[in-house]
């Protein structure tokens, strides 16, 4: 073993589970070198960028064989101490080969071998943000554009905003302001700027002021100022519409008034541009936007803005949490109970758990929200680790909305409507209201049949019925993407008896036009949003009140705020009461009370209508309640009795190949490793195929280990995972291991 030398520790991001030894290239001092500066390396028979994560004056290799690095990258390291050794406790924490784990932390264009310093010239050179604002002479020059309504349009609204709006801003408008403002700039109505840090977004004047908050916010409030100085967790548990968004922007407020940074994570791209403009609104502070929609300039800059400290509020969605942070001074995970924040390939990662280990490592507080938390953050509150604070009442003096349960059994239904939700939408729209109605299933219908024979469209790589998409007259798998044209008669027979059976967002919308004419719909699911800006219009529309019967999935759920909706009615609620997954039960019920939230969050009372056929099934009966704390205790009850999250721990070893039995084959291997490593405790489930057994034409199988104890489990997996990497058949079948898996189907 050599000694008293210089060693670099470099990540790499293959999947490997290990570091790489390198020496200090020729010309320069190793000791020039440090952790979390970028360097080019040999690998194999090419190049690669890694990451120095430590330097040794130790190595097993032997030195003579031992390659120097090609090119130091940075003069300066790109990711701080802090966060380099968080990114290397979470690549243990979920076994992940510590390459594909530290790179996470890096935007895609400091991936590749430009140095930091010309990648951001490069940036600031080719991109800069574009702002416009009314002209001194715009007031009078409305006047002139009686004949040309668009552009008067978008002149009436930056006259509404004088201290402008970006494309971002100007999206609510709908799809076709671009020319009409072109127009504008050329009448000279309109200034053009051009603002000089690019992907962060512009100082906004301060508009609004800070609310009154009622006691339970208050005290919220309170608990959260007083933990400032050092890392605490926070569970806000407060109903839909009680106000949370208002204390996270008084606590965040507090923060910023110490010129400390405030890192805020959303579950959906979807959600950003509303809470954009509500900090816009309310700060004068720089705010950095970072999620997957941004192009990879856009995120560079986003990414810059948060390390250099020059915003000061950064918004973002799971991948924002390993962002550097000049001056950290508050983390808050907004809807914390939500699936999007557990990324479900490659470095498989919970953003929200990775926010809490985070801030304890930043001693700074932690804040989790959401009107129906995951049980494992209610179980941290028994056990003391997070405080709870309750928000049991809707601003405003608004009440809950009233639930009801439409029984439809023996019942005859118009696609999919029962004629009391037909009732009810004609009762809130012949009102003015807005009706909301929630189905959690994209095109017209889930199955095609031959009438004649029983068959079914099947995808010829998975294990799923094709959707039928009328509008595009196509059949389309909803889990691979494939995509075929409407046969014109059976696959089996021959015969052109083909029926559309189960119902879709499409068809339910298809079914209200008939209806209801003379009234304005608007449907939101992925096949109407596809288009860039549309979702944010359509949403626009839906806050305006311009369209009174809304249907979405769960894009509708969460977050929105439409202050005209009484009456939302939920379609199909029954999938969740007899899922495969333990924790169907959990994400029915937090997804119906979601949903149900949107209705009377304003002065007018509001009613939810769920349509089921098992009225008498008790969780129903709870959701009668709206009670979530309620029916969190029965169902962590049913989890203790069943040895289940989160009162056990679980690890998932999952296979994939496009030989069918190789997975098991596999797995049952692995199974065998995992048993000669005689840990106590750990149990192993399977191995046996996924439910879905072939996905995108690969056959797919799973391991379950599970304990009492997570030390049990992670004995398990450093004892097994240096086995199961060099064993023959790794190299046959794709297999990844998920730490904590919020899927287990």
């Amino acid at each position: 073993m050599a000694v008293n030398k210089s060693y670099l520790r470099v990540a790499i991001p293959v999947p490997l589970y290990k570091v790489f030894d390198y020496l200090p290239p020729r010309e320069r001092d190793g000791t020039a070198i440090q952790p979390g500066m970028r360097v080019k390396v040999s690998f194999g028979k090419g190049q690669k960028v890694g990451l120095v994560v430590g330097i040794s004056d130790r190595t097993d290799v032997p030195r003579h064989k031992l390659k120097p690095v090609t090119e130091v990258l940075d003069e300066a390291p790109v990711l701080d101490s802090l966060l380099l050794e968080l990114m290397l406790w979470a690549a243990d924490y979920y076994a992940c080969p510590p390459g594909e784990a530290v790179f996470n932390a890096l935007p895609v264009l400091l991936r590749k071998s430009t140095p930091l310093t010309a990648a951001l010239g490069a940036l600031h050179r080719a991109q800069q943000c574009k702002r416009w604002k009314p002209a001194k002479q715009a007031q009078a020059g409305r006047e002139t554009l009686s004949n040309a309504p668009a552009q008067a349009r978008v002149l009436a609204y930056l006259l509404r905003h004088p201290a402008g709006a970006g494309s971002e801003e100007l999206a609510c408008l709908g799809e076709h302001w671009r020319r009409p403002l072109r127009e504008l700039v050329k009448k000279k109505l309109v200034e053009e700027e051009l603002v000089s840090v690019p992907g962060s977004e512009p100082q906004a004047v301060r508009m609004d002021t800070p609310h009154r908050l009622n006691p339970a916010q208050q005290r919220a409030l309170e608990a959260i100022l007083a933990g400032l100085d050092g890392y605490r967790a926070y569970l806000v548990f407060g109903d839909t519409g009680s106000g949370k968004t208002e204390v996270y922007f008084q606590a965040a407020d507090a923060v910023l008034g110490r010129r400390r940074q405030v890192l805020i994570l959303v579950p959906e791209i979807g959600l950003t541009p509303q809470l954009i403009r509500r900090f816009q609104r309310r700060f004068s502070n720089r705010l950095a936007v970072y999620h997957s929609g941004l192009s990879d300039q856009e995120r560079l800059a986003a990414w810059q803005s948060a390390r250099s400290g020059e915003a000061n509020v950064i918004l973002g969605t799971r991948s924002a949490v390993f962002l550097p942070l000049a001056a950290p001074g508050l983390v808050i995970v907004d809807e914390e109970h939500d699936l999007s924040y557990k990324q479900q390939d490659g470095f498989r990662y919970s953003a929200r758990d990775i926010a809490i280990m985070r801030a304890r490592r930043l001693q700074v507080p932690v804040v989790l929200g959401s009107a129906t938390p995951s049980l494992e953050s209610l179980y941290n509150v028994e056990a003391g680790k997070f405080t709870q604070l309750r928000i049991p009442h809707r601003v405003a003096n608004a009440s809950r909305p009233e639930i009801g349960l439409i029984d439809l059994r023996r019942k005859k239904l118009a696609e999919g409507l029962s004629s009391e939700l037909f009732d009810a939408v004609a009762q809130e729209i012949g009102a003015g209201r807005q009706v909301l109605l929630f189905l959690n299933r994209r095109g017209f219908s889930p199955t095609l049949l031959c009438h004649d024979c029983g068959w079914t469209a099947q995808c010829a790589r998975c294990d799923a019925r094709l959707t039928f998409h009328a509008g595009s007259r196509q059949l389309r798998c909803h889990h691979c993407g494939a995509v075929r044209p409407l046969p014109a008669q059976c696959g089996e027979c021959d015969s052109e008896a083909l029926h559309h059976y189960g119902y879709g967002t499409e068809r339910i919308e298809s079914a209200l036009q008939q209806r209801f004419p003379q009234t304005d719909i608007v449907r939101i699911d992925r096949d109407t949003t596809r288009r860039k800006d549309a979702l944010q219009h359509k949403l626009e529309l839906a806050r305006q009140g311009k369209s009174q019967i809304l249907i979405g999935t769960q894009m509708l759920a969460k977050g929105h705020h439409f202050p005209n909706v009484t009456l939302v009615g939920v379609i199909d609620s029954d999938h969740g009461l007899f899922g495969a997954d333990f924790r169907a039960g959990e994400r029915m019920a937090q997804l119906i009370l979601q949903v149900a939230g949107r209705a009377g969050r304003a002065e007018l009372p509001g009613r939810v209508l769920i349509q089921t056929h098992c009225p008498d099934h008790p969780l129903m009966q709870l959701l009668l309640t709206q009670d979530y704390q309620q029916i969190a205790v029965t169902l962590m009850s049913e989890r203790e009795q069943a040895q289940l999250p989160p009162y056990h721990f679980m690890v998932m070893l999952r296979a994939e190949s496009t030989a069918a039995d190789s997975p098991l084959v596999f797995l049952e291997q692995a199974r065998q490793l995992i048993e000669l490593c005689r840990v106590p405790e750990v149990e192993c489930y399977g191995p046996h195929p996924a439910p879905m057994e072939k996905r995108a034409g690969k056959y797919r199988a799973q391991l379950l280990l599970q304990s009492a104890r997570r030390s049990s489990l992670y004995r398990s997996l450093r004892c097994w995972l240096p086995q199961l990497e060099q064993h023959r058949l790794a190299r046959r079948v794709a297999w990844s291991i998920d730490v904590d898996p919020q899927e287990v189907i």
